[in-house]
């Protein structure tokens, strides 16, 4: 993939984004997943069995995907140049998720301006796993920019740094990954054992670019803002409170967001009526408002733009 293919990628999936009518390499994965965990009890009862057949599936689903990724490209370009160019931007695009969140988050604060906190809550509930028919308004700005700092890093950056280092096969396995962590990766008792691999090769496979979206975010405050106060307190929160989540991952973009937005998130989440407890991030200095939504959705489009920069610098490099 050259530099050009994916810069044409990121527009594609800023102009047109997820529309649900069209098929997608994501809802294909899904279903696979769905199949393999409701079928693979009926064949594996034990914990040995259950954690093998999760292995199996953590590697060979990306495996599979990668060669059907490059396999489609390849057919592609043997028909013709310009047709293997084609295919490769359009899968590269289905890998970035950049326009489906900001649609997503801009209904929530869109909901919240207009002052429906009924409707914020249900626009939500379409990006995170809570409960929230409890959420305050607070709560749901909090929700908001949690997912922001999240999905800034596993739906656009992670992919971006897979394009630029393997194309869109590779980008197309980190999705594969990534699917699998959020469908069967969970820590209850049905998927501790089945979901054990895919959780540990999700944490290897953000590991970087979770860390990178938080320098992005960080450099996009200082960017956007211009206040070098900004940036000092988003190194300062995300060094010092970016290991406070269950995710080894998820805590660093958070942190840094908090950071730079000098608000603090992390907290009391139900989840089907049970509360859990997690750490905070960042510090007390305000109540979370509705412009905070707006700010960290500004600077989550400025870090996809430094990623998309970087991404494509690499691949003109090389």
């Amino acid at each position: 993939m050259t530099g050009r293919e994916l810069l044409l990628a990121a527009c594609l999936d800023t102009l047109v984004g997820d529309p649900r009518w069209l098929p997608h390499p994501v809802r294909g994965m899904g279903a696979v997943i769905a199949w393999c965990n409701a079928h693979v009890r009926e064949m594996c009862q034990s914990s040995a069995g259950l954690r093998l057949a999760g292995i199996g599936l953590a590697i060979g689903l990306p495996g599979a995907v990668y060669a059907v990724g490059y396999a489609a490209i390849d057919v592609a370009s043997g028909l013709s140049l310009w047709c293997g160019t084609a295919v490769s931007i359009v899968l590269a695009s289905t890998t970035l998720a950049g326009r489906d969140l900001w649609d997503h988050v801009r209904a929530v604060r869109d909901a919240l301006q207009q002052g429906n906190l009924p409707a914020a809550r249900q626009a939500v509930a379409m990006i995170v796993g809570r409960d929230t028919e409890p959420l305050s308004e607070s709560g749901v700005v909090r929700a908001a920019v949690e997912t922001v700092a999240e999905s800034t890093a596993d739906g656009v950056i992670a992919p971006l740094f897979y394009l630029a280092i393997g194309g869109a096969p590779l980008a197309l396995a980190y999705k594969a990954v990534n699917t699998l962590d959020s469908m069967v990766g969970h820590r209850d008792e049905r998927h501790l054992d089945f979901g054990w691999a895919s959780a540990r090769l999700d944490d290897m496979a953000n590991w970087v670019p979770a860390r990178l979206t938080a320098v992005l975010l960080v450099l996009s405050a200082g960017l956007m803002t211009g206040k070098t106060n900004r940036m000092v307190d988003g190194w300062r929160i995300f060094w010092r409170d970016g290991g406070n989540h269950p995710s080894p991952n998820s805590g660093r973009p958070e942190a840094a967001l908090a950071g730079v937005l000098g608000v603090q998130l992390g907290g009391l989440n139900y989840y089907d009526g049970v509360p859990h407890e997690r750490p905070l991030i960042g510090e007390v200095s305000r109540a979370l408002v509705v412009s905070d939504i707006s700010l960290a959705m500004r600077m989550m489009v400025m870090a996809c733009v430094l990623g998309v920069v970087m991404a494509g610098g690499m691949r003109w490099l090389v």
